[in-house]
């Protein structure tokens, strides 16, 4: 279905593109709309077909009561689907709970230091980058949550192959990216796009361990549209943003 959302979408830009074309008089924006907008419309309704006669019959009778609740917990990222919630639900408390903890304060030992789990949650989420790894595996097994990521990410999504997690017409170089790495032959590949406004610098970086023997994958993702505005240098402390009111002086 992600697949036929596409092409659903790539009608729809075909449709607006030849609406949008300024020379075109009356006669060709109707042939477009004549030619094209039925196919659209077609594929439109077989798709809500689709999603009200098989998938959401399917949901209901395959999801969970804690499938259920992290979608809840999950979709404030996305946007609600169909309706937003009203008052009354509440998730299971398994699913408001944090998967890890460590008893007390104790520390994750590191060879350059420790850190406690409380510290290491709030470092990865003041990074000015969002990360995502995948296990030697090929499966999604962590990923950051800073305050403003990129592309979202859902917590079901952890443990699932990282190849559907994305569109099928990206899945071969996805493949591809994680071919090269664990047979060595590559240790990064990056990407540099435009997305809602921002330049987003992606990179892909091959994990192994002290043998080179591979680990995983590691996606790193920045929006790099200030840094690429720079200009000049700034050698004095200068705050960007304002001051945070009720601070201490």
């Amino acid at each position: 279905m992600w697949g036929k959302d596409d092409e659903v979408r790539a009608m729809l830009k075909s449709l607006q593109q030849a609406l949008r074309v300024r020379d075109a008089g009356l006669a060709e924006w109707k042939l477009a709309a004549q030619t094209i907008g039925p196919s659209v419309a077609a594929a439109i309704e077989e798709m809500i077909s689709k999603e009200e006669d098989i998938l959401l019959p399917l949901c209901l009778d395959v999801f969970t009561e804690d499938d259920w609740g992290q979608i809840w917990a999950d979709s404030p990222r996305y946007g609600w689907c169909l309706v937003a919630p009203q008052e009354g639900y509440r998730p299971p408390e398994s699913v408001l709970r944090e998967g890890l903890s460590l008893q007390g304060g104790e520390a994750i030992r590191l060879p350059t230091g420790s850190l406690t789990l409380e510290q290491l949650l709030a470092i990865f989420r003041t990074l000015p980058v969002d990360l995502t790894f995948v296990d030697a595996d090929d499966r999604v097994a962590f990923f950051s949550e800073g305050p403003d990521r990129i592309f979202a990410r859902s917590k079901a999504i952890l443990g699932r192959k990282v190849q559907h997690c994305h569109p099928p017409r990206s899945v071969d170089v996805v493949d591809r990216i994680l071919e090269d790495f664990r047979s060595g032959r590559h240790n990064v590949a990056e990407f540099w796009i435009r997305f809602h406004g921002r330049f987003v610098h992606i990179r892909y970086f091959a994990v192994r361990d002290e043998a080179g023997r591979y680990l995983g994958t590691l996606e790193v993702t920045q929006d790099a549209t200030r840094i690429r505005a720079l200009e000049g240098e700034r050698r004095l402390l200068e705050y960007d943003e304002p001051a945070l009111s009720g601070a201490n002086a």
